[in-house]
């Protein structure tokens, strides 16, 4: 035993002494490169001394990277998570200048952004450096991955022998492009998994199992995620609405709405969440009770305290100076190939497409690498410091398909990236305290096609204007995009979202209001008090109804009727009570089994808007029409939107056949939670079974 301790203790220093000697080599190098860098005094030394000032500074650069830097995060640790990453590299230069100033001979001297250059690079070569020589040592390998967890953990008890339960989300994927991508070789940890891989001389054994399951009405991320971990979406109609008795608009990514949503899903649901006990909540939209929370937006707008500031994952991951230094690196290469990837499919005038300039190119970015290394860090964190329970969502996906298209090679390269952080996970569970059963599971999914705008040359507000008889103006307005990774960069960065009440007030309070949630567009006449009926906008605008069913871009309208309750409207005259819609679907045919349920629900909605507009759908190619700018689009009926996909392993139940709508999803949920002895939920219900057991013995 004392043998094997003293092989580990001589591994160790052998590694840092490598580490060390290729800091040393990589400053004297840049030394060479860099004109505003020098190791030597200003009349010149011999070749020994400047590689001893190397060797001092690459070491005392190391040494302060490993004592002081911890204490400057924990100093900047209520900065938000992406101003600390911008910081990164000042801090490090400041680390490197400070390292060559304790040189006595003091030799060494850099111009401060030449330092900040030189610690970049210096830090990015020992990062790579000793994850190469980790790699061959199971127990250096395991020492990298202890550094994640919280270090109350360190000297506490041993964790329970319950399995915790890890939920990943990835934001957008559909089952079919989940498929499609195992079969192509794409994602080889869940090929494995689902025992499609590709091991030589045997058959791969399963270990999961995938299912696919349907979304409600409104398919977007701030519906079914609310109602997988808050147990209810009632009263979520779209990803965005106007609610005539608050006139508010409400949108599912704003920090202010995204509060106000979960409050009522919390009194709907009688529960504080599917995380309410021992939980973790890692890049959301809403909490799921958890104490534990980063990139949070429903915890946005709260003021920086002890409580909202995430350790686990934003002091663990940017504590190690080469992660920070890594992803700002990433992030500089993911922006850069975004622009290469735009400039090439406006070069080959590939169709459909849409902008990607601007802003997009740093959101894109920050999505794919900023957002997926934070919460991947925070998720490794959660496992190794024993969590009973922790879901988290990666929205890189989603963003990159929404302007690239869902089936594109871009979102493509996505996908291996996420599987890349699913197989690291999976290793980081062999070192956890306790068992853990890993989820992965998508919140819906995207149907391609071309915009609106872009097929007609006008968009969904200017048709409601024609049908209204007011003016149109001459150039269209492109409308927002609900992209969840905007959401997540204003967690990062703590502030409001800018879509508020006034951007969607229109000139009248007479004129309607049109919001636009993918491929379902919602009509409210802010002036009514009250859910209009068919009849009442028959009187106010006769050519409005029929301008609007009859369009080919249209698939169907939802109106209130006096007469019926509800119908559903199509071209021709079209006009089915929703009762009557299972035996004759009318325009819902096309938009398969269910179609007629979740619409009858959206109706039943307290803020459902005047006029529910959903887009024409092709069942051959499963193309929609987006009202926003994105040709891949989810949001309302028609297609892989719908269809989300949840992989889990064969050891829980499986879920029931035909699973509908994210609350559905959420038992399920919490019944793995039981099955693996952790919290039940809600906890009423926890302690009565207990009491009634406790009577029964």
């Amino acid at each position: 035993m004392l043998a094997g301790r003293w092989r580990r203790v001589a591994s160790q220093v052998g590694r840092s002494v490598t580490v060390w000697a290729a800091s040393t080599l990589t400053m004297l190098v840049l030394a060479g490169i860099l004109p505003d860098f020098r190791l030597q005094s200003p009349t010149g030394d011999s070749a020994t001394r400047i590689a001893v000032t190397a060797a001092f500074g690459a070491g005392a650069f190391g040494v302060l990277s490993a004592v002081v830097w911890p204490l400057l995060v924990r100093l900047f640790l209520l900065v938000p998570t992406l101003v600390l990453g911008l910081l990164v590299f000042f801090l490090n230069g400041a680390l490197l200048l400070l390292a060559l100033r304790l040189n006595p001979a003091e030799r060494g001297d850099a111009a401060p952004e030449t330092a900040v250059v030189v610690a970049a690079v210096m830090s990015a070569v020992a990062s790579a450096t000793g994850g190469a020589l980790a790699v061959r040592d199971d127990d250096a390998y395991r020492r990298r991955l202890y550094r994640l967890a919280d270090r109350r953990r360190r000297g506490g008890p041993p964790g329970p022998a319950t399995p915790g339960m890890v939920f990943l989300q990835l934001d957008g994927v559909g089952h079919d492009v989940l498929r499609a991508a195992v079969a192509q070789g794409l994602m080889p940890t869940i090929a494995r998994w689902t025992g499609q891989g590709n091991t030589p001389g045997r058959r791969a054994r399963p270990t999961h199992r995938l299912t696919s399951w349907r979304t409600d009405w409104s398919s977007q991320t701030g519906a079914s995620q609310l109602g997988i971990l808050h147990g209810s979406n009632h009263d979520v109609p779209a990803f965005r609405w106007y609610e005539k008795d608050r006139g508010e608009v409400m949108v599912c990514n704003r920090p202010t709405s995204a509060v106000e949503l979960q409050r009522r899903a919390v009194e709907q649901a009688g529960h504080g969440g599917l995380l309410a006990v021992d939980g973790a909540s890692r890049g959301n939209l809403f909490s799921g009770g958890a104490e534990e929370q980063a990139l949070v937006l429903s915890i946005a707008t709260r003021r920086r305290s002890r409580e909202t500031r995430s350790r686990a994952g934003y002091f663990a991951y940017f504590s190690d100076p080469a992660n920070a230094v890594r992803t700002a690196l990433s992030f500089i290469a993911e922006v850069g190939r975004e622009i290469g990837q735009s400039t090439r499919a406006r070069a080959r005038k590939e169709r459909p497409r849409v902008g990607r300039g601007g802003l997009y190119p740093l959101v894109r970015a920050f999505a794919t690498v900023v957002e997926r290394d934070v919460v991947v860090a925070a998720v490794m964190g959660d496992m190794l410091a024993g969590r009973t329970a922790v879901y988290a969502d990666l929205v890189a996906y989603d963003e990159v398909a929404h302007h690239s298209g869902p089936t594109s090679r871009d979102a493509a390269k996505v996908l291996e990236r996420l599987d890349r952080s699913l197989a690291l996970i999976e290793n980081v569970a062999e070192h956890a305290p306790r068992p853990y059963r890993i989820v992965v599971l998508s919140d819906h999914g995207q149907s391609p096609g071309e915009t609106f705008r872009t097929r007609y040359g006008l968009t969904l507000g200017d048709l409601v204007r024609a049908g209204c008889g007011l003016p149109v103006p001459r150039k269209a307005e492109r409308t927002h995009s609900g992209a969840e990774a905007r959401a997540a960069v204003r967690a990062a960065l703590r502030r409001p979202g800018k879509e508020g009440r006034e951007e969607y007030r229109p000139a009248r309070d007479s004129e309607p209001i049109v919001l636009a949630s993918g491929n379902l567009g919602l009509v409210s006449f802010p002036d009514v008090h009250h859910r209009m009926s068919k009849e009442e906008i028959d009187a106010r605008h006769p050519a409005l109804l029929t301008t609007l069913a009859n369009h080919p871009g249209i698939g169907f309208l939802l109106v209130r009727s006096e007469e019926h309750g509800g119908v559903v409207l199509g071209p021709f005259g079209t006009e089915i009570p929703l009762e009557q819609l299972d035996e004759t679907p009318g325009p819902l045919a096309d938009f398969g089994p269910g179609a007629a349920d979740v619409v009858r629900r959206t109706h039943s909605f307290p803020h459902t808007a005047d006029i529910m507009v959903n887009s024409w759908f092709d069942p051959a190619e499963g193309e929609v029409l987006a009202f926003e700018e994105q040709i891949g689009s989810h949001g309302g009926l028609g297609g892989a939107q719908g269809k989300p996909f949840l992989l889990s392993p064969l050891a829980l139940s499986a879920p029931p056949e035909g699973l509908v709508g994210a609350e559905g999803v959420h038992e399920v949920l919490r019944g793995w939670l039981d099955e693996a002895g952790g919290p039940q939920v809600p906890l009423a219900k926890a302690k009565a079974k207990a009491k009634a057991e406790e009577k029964a013995a």
